[in-house]
């Protein structure tokens, strides 16, 4: 039996993980936290949408973040001090902006595709993670945005995604409880919402029960290949220990980049800040007047879901600060000032706040296949969408395993016939 070691226990190593086991293989997980999903897979928006699949190498995407430099509660907030990592990461962005349609179509397909498999886990192992299909609702202030929108969709239905327009009536016929003046809107009924960290918990459970060790609580110090072996260095309870294995596979966020420079291998993700808050509705007038549909808002780029009866998720934003995790009040505020508009009957009296680096590649597409080594392989880079492509990435990488191993078994099994 060929046997894994994954490492990074966030939504990417749990759902690899678990379809490596799925599959017979033996795998190990490593976990630097007490429990599964505690970094960037603990609180994030919670849509599994297929319809933010539109990737953001685009040049309004530039001209708006020049506008927004010194506008210190701007959606998008870039750090000025140059760094080459920063540098680099930026020209390949620019570069990727001619893939833009088509890693638009990419994304939703493969978005898509992950609904039913993530579905299908959680049936399978019943996982409780306040899933709601009352699909995604967009919304935009003005023509400019609403026209825009009407573009991405022909992108999106090119990836198979269906939505439909709306006017202002029909929006609020939608979600009564939005307030505010709005020029149109976009609904996708098949996208949903769920909380990422009971999900992901959920399924760390199932993996153990399916066999797959992990070992949390330990640090990964260095990780190298010869191209047979893996060897990963790691420091758990104070004690170094050295763990040998087969084959890795990196699904470390924002570390693979570190990771696959040990490995001999170039994965430029850059860690993008995102903030949430979650406004416990400790009330029945707020429980009534928060929303059920989920939503995405524009102009301000945040977006919610709603979390069984007494928890409402808003996040958003996009921070380039370096490896950063400082939760700022001046980023925290306008959240909080957004709901207090959208919905003034829901009380912000009771708001937990949360910051998270997204691992996002330049060109917005998730890494996910072989590396330079024979027994190196990458699931990684998902950006703001990991909770909504882990699942299909997870079977990607499941799938591209098997093959590379049937090969390996073709080539070892054909008898060598020297001529004379």
């Amino acid at each position: 039996m060929k046997n894994f070691v994954v490492i990074g226990g966030g939504i990417t190593g749990v759902t690899t993980a678990y379809a490596l086991a799925k599959r017979g293989y033996q795998v190990t997980l490593l976990e630097k936290h007490r429990y599964s999903g505690m970094e960037t897979s603990f609180a994030n928006g919670g849509q599994l949408s297929a319809s933010n699949a539109e990737v953001w190498n685009h040049w309004s995407t530039i001209l708006k973040g020049i506008k927004w430099i010194f506008k210190k509660d701007a959606p998008l907030l870039i750090n000025m001090k140059p760094s080459w990592h920063k540098i680099s990461w930026f020209a390949e962005f620019m570069a990727a902006i001619p893939q833009y349609e088509k890693n638009t179509a990419a994304t939703a397909k493969l978005a898509i595709d992950a609904r039913k498999y993530l579905f299908q886990w959680a049936q399978d192992e019943g996982i409780d993670f306040d899933l709601k299909r009352e699909g995604i609702l967009h919304i935009y202030r003005d023509k400019a945005g609403f026209d825009h929108a009407a573009k991405v969709s022909t992108l999106l239905a090119k990836g198979g995604l269906e939505r439909r327009s709306l006017s202002p009536q029909e929006i609020i016929e939608i979600e009564p409880t939005l307030s505010g003046k709005y020029y149109g809107g976009y609904y996708t009924e098949s996208d949903s919402t769920g909380d990422i960290h009971k999900f992901t918990y959920g399924l760390s459970l199932a993996a153990e029960q399916k066999g797959v060790k992990i070992i949390y609580d330990c640090e990964v110090l260095k990780v190298n290949s010869d191209g047979n072996t893996v060897k990963v260095t790691i420091s758990k309870e104070g004690v170094t220990e050295e763990l040998n294995f087969e084959n890795v596979v990196i699904c470390a966020g924002i570390a693979s980049r570190s990771l696959a420079g040990q490995l001999g291998d170039y994965v430029n993700i850059y860690p993008v800040k995102g903030y949430s808050i979650t406004v416990n509705l400790q009330d029945e007038q707020s429980q009534l007047g928060a929303p059920t549909v989920s939503l995405l808002d524009d102009e301000t780029k945040l977006v919610t879901s709603r979390l069984g009866l007494h928890r409402f998720r808003v996040a958003g934003t996009a921070e380039f600060n370096g490896v950063n995790r400082d939760i700022r009040a001046d980023r925290i505020k306008p959240l909080i000032d957004w709901v207090n508009q959208c919905f003034p009957k829901v009380s912000t009296r009771s708001v937990v706040p949360w910051a998270g680096l997204r691992p996002m590649m330049p060109n917005m597409m998730p890494k996910v296949g072989p590396g330079s080594k024979p027994n190196v392989f990458y699931n990684t880079g998902h950006g703001h969408l990991g909770w909504t492509l882990s699942a299909a990435t997870a079977e990607m990488i499941g799938e591209i395993i098997e093959l590379s191993h049937r090969e390996k078994n073709m080539l070892s099994n054909t008898p060598i016939i020297q001529v004379v």
